[in-house]
């Protein structure tokens, strides 16, 4: 009897706690898989760039896939739902820079792939940065609900890394535009500038989902 009764009380307990716990925000939920297949992208390129092959491009082109099809969903989601626990004009900003990063990350390892570009110490030094401000950029939605201020440190760490590829772009260009010789160079230097620019627009959407990410903290938490 006393067994029952214990069990009872026990049972009433647990059912008040998961009435008052907050439900985790599932658009929270759809930005952190997006976020991580971000980081997993971003890894495969730092591969890529230390052993070039198909099978990292096919790689980073599955993960991109894959945000594509959480973001959707995460449209979809946003579109049917009336009233959402943080601004939905920011869910979709955040989500759109997000998947920009992925992107462009495609755009890199795909051109690279199509023209045969060879990985060469500035595309490294990108590659390795790029994924350091993905992992920032999780770190920060990861933070977002329970500790804002924290998510605000690593959205600050996020924003310094498009600073450095905006810097590292800068030197590659400059050591770029010294070496054409002959025809052969310049091709090779068109090629190289086009796949640089993508690794830098990818440091702009670092900064943007950042910055956004800041927005949310300063109107709701």
């Amino acid at each position: 009897m006393v067994d029952r009764i214990l069990h009872f009380f026990k049972g009433s307990i647990q059912r008040i706690r998961e009435r008052f716990t907050r439900k985790p925000n599932r658009f929270i939920e759809y930005l952190r898989q997006q976020s991580e297949l971000g980081i997993e992208a971003t890894l495969a390129l730092i591969d890529y760039m230390s052993k070039p092959n198909k099978k990292n491009a096919r790689r980073v082109r599955q993960l991109e896939k894959d945000a594509d099809e959480v973001r959707r969903i995460l449209i979809d989601d946003l579109n049917r739902t009336f009233v959402t626990p943080i601004d939905r004009e920011d869910i979709y900003i955040l989500s759109r820079a997000i998947d920009d990063i992925l992107d462009d990350t495609w755009f890199t390892i795909n051109e690279m792939d199509i023209l045969e570009v060879e990985p060469n110490q500035h595309l490294r030094e990108m590659a390795a940065r790029l994924n350091v401000g993905a992992e920032e950029i999780k770190l920060a939605i990861d933070r977002l609900e329970r500790n804002p201020g924290v998510a605000s440190q690593h959205a600050i760490r996020a924003r310094a890394v498009k600073n450095d590829l905006e810097t590292l772009y800068a030197k590659a260009l400059a050591d770029l535009f010294r070496k054409p010789k002959d025809l052969d160079n310049v091709i090779m230097m068109l090629k190289l500038r086009e796949i640089y620019r993508h690794l830098f627009h990818a440091g702009g959407r670092i900064g943007d989902a950042a910055d956004t990410i800041d927005d949310i903290v300063v109107k709701f938490f």
